[in-house]
């Protein structure tokens, strides 16, 4: 599954390595589309990064919250334990039907 990227509002713009995309109800609920972060050391994979960004304040607590929540890297469906790097771009969404 591909998705397509829409500029949006930024959380936070870091200068760092790491694009991350937050999609439809999550992007609602975090109150922005996108950022740019360092990333962290210690964070290699999907899991990791989520448990940072939770623990930045209580609104990030969604992304551990929210059931069925998906993930992609560099446009590619991820598990938890799929590997992040400097450069990857990440994206969070939540499941998406069609009618």
């Amino acid at each position: 599954m591909r998705y397509v990227s829409s500029p949006s509002p930024s959380c936070s713009v870091k200068g760092g390595q790491l694009k991350i995309l937050y999609f439809a109800s999550l992007r609602e609920a975090l109150g922005c589309g996108g950022e740019e972060v360092a990333l962290p050391a210690g964070v290699a994979d999907i899991a990791g990064l989520m448990a940072f960004l939770a623990a930045r304040d209580e609104k990030w607590q969604v992304l551990r919250t929210r059931r069925n929540l998906r993930y992609a890297v560099n446009q590619e469906m991820a598990r938890l334990d799929t590997p992040v790097a400097d450069g990857d771009e990440v994206a969070f969404f939540p499941p998406v039907t069609g009618g």
